[in-house]
């Protein structure tokens, strides 16, 4: 809990922090300038709310971020794994009992967990316009900043990353990866038990599935055009249930049972006992082969049909964030250049920055240009080749009931 205010204006920021009916910021922290933010945010903590499932990821937070943030701006940056449907049911337990003093500071989300929070009203802003590195280094009036599987972010959410769906393999037991869906499924014919996706509740698990949907419903144009409903989305999902029932029983364990995580897909990986695994990270095998967890042979490939999903990730404060001036501090020092390049860097993280490099200068544009992403990420020129946006993010908790009636159950 911040105990130094500036004034009569710091109490007056802590008694109106949340996001109203009318979305009207808080005009007291809102009126600081950057530098008065940065003074209030000196020794004061920081926790980081976010999915704790990836080594290189925790990394990066605990060995460069924190230590970094601590010497910059006297913020000590706390790191706190938990799901993010979790965080946000916090939030809701907390709002319905009228807590305005909770226990986090930043969340790391996006898509349907940014919508359930956006509509619970549980986040503080908007925050992008007091953050000058978005305003320095960013394409503020990108579109992919503006929504956020398909919900406008107004401001609400700073982004943190960009990514873009791959599957990793072993070299040395597949010679040539599938590059259609209808040559996975040949694959997975061909080599039963060495293919499995993890369960639709799963984050990954849910895009595999969502990969699926474009290439088997109508078009990717009309999934992404046509509002999302439940008759709609059945209809366009006949195609997809028939897919995944049809490779069922050549998958590992004859789909007798699913990883219930990436976690668990990535063990089997490691272990051999499937020779493909994947993820929303084009970069995140690269510290998982220098840890000897993935075989050194681990390459990587992307279905040229229906193509790679990808998108941006945010960081937001909660409406009772009990350190906002910290919050924005850390957010705004995740955006610089430098912590971008950092992220950027295969020993740690590895995925793509949301940085737009036509606003960089001198080094910082050479470091970026230099940085050697490693030898299982993909060239970004077949990254783009085979982008393709995300759907409403109302198909992802759709996916997820449905795909325990449709396939589970089957």
């Amino acid at each position: 809990m911040k105990k130094r205010l500036i004034g009569t204006a710091g109490i007056l920021l802590l008694a109106g922090c949340n996001m109203t009916s009318g979305d009207q910021p808080d005009q007291e922290l809102s009126e600081l300038s950057w530098d008065e933010i940065t003074a209030e945010a000196e020794g004061d903590t920081v926790r980081l709310y976010m999915w704790g499932g990836d080594e290189g990821i925790n990394r990066y937070i605990d060995e460069y971020a924190a230590p970094a943030l601590q010497e910059e701006y006297d913020v000590t940056l706390e790191r706190i794994p938990l799901d993010t449907n979790e965080i946000i049911q916090k939030l809701e337990t907390e709002k319905r009992a009228g807590q305005d003093d909770g226990t986090i500071d930043i969340i790391w989300m996006n898509g349907e967990n940014f919508k359930r929070a956006k509509e619970g009203e549980l986040l503080y802003g908007p925050i992008t316009d007091q953050l000058p590195a978005f305003e320095e280094f960013y394409d503020t009036e990108s579109l992919d900043f503006a929504y956020d599987f398909g919900t406008e972010t107004e401001g609400y959410e700073a982004p943190w990353g960009k990514v873009q769906f791959v599957f990793h393999y072993d070299s040395s037991k597949i010679e040539e990866p599938p590059s259609t869906l209808e040559e996975l499924s040949s694959w997975i014919q061909e080599n039963p038990g060495r293919f499995t996706y993890p369960a639709a509740d799963d984050f990954t698990g849910n895009a595999f599935l969502r990969h699926i949907l474009y290439g088997t419903a109508s078009s990717v144009d009309t999934l992404l055009e046509e509002p999302f409903s439940e008759e709609f989305a059945a209809q366009e999902a006949s195609g997809m249930w028939g897919y995944l029932n049809e490779i069922e029983s050549d998958l590992w364990r004859g789909g007798e049972t699913y990883p219930g995580t990436l976690e668990e897909l990535d063990r089997l990986y490691s272990q051999g006992e499937v020779w493909m695994t994947m993820g929303y990270n084009e970069a995140r095998a690269e510290s998982l082969v220098a840890d000897g967890i993935f075989p050194e042979t681990t390459k990587a490939f992307v279905l040229e049909d229906p193509g790679s999903i990808g998108n941006t990730h945010f960081l937001s404060i909660p409406y009772n964030s009990p350190s906002k001036e910290a919050a924005l501090t850390a957010i705004n020092f995740f955006l610089t250049p430098e912590a971008q390049l950092a992220k950027l860097d295969p020993q740690y993280w590895g995925e793509n920055t949301p940085i737009n490099p036509s606003k960089l200068q001198g080094e910082d544009q050479a470091a970026f240009e230099e940085l050697d992403r490693g030898g299982t990420v993909l060239s970004q020129e077949e990254l783009l080749e085979s982008f393709v946006p995300e759907v409403d993010a109302a198909y992802v908790p759709w996916l997820e009931d449905a795909w325990i009636n449709e396939v589970v159950s089957d």
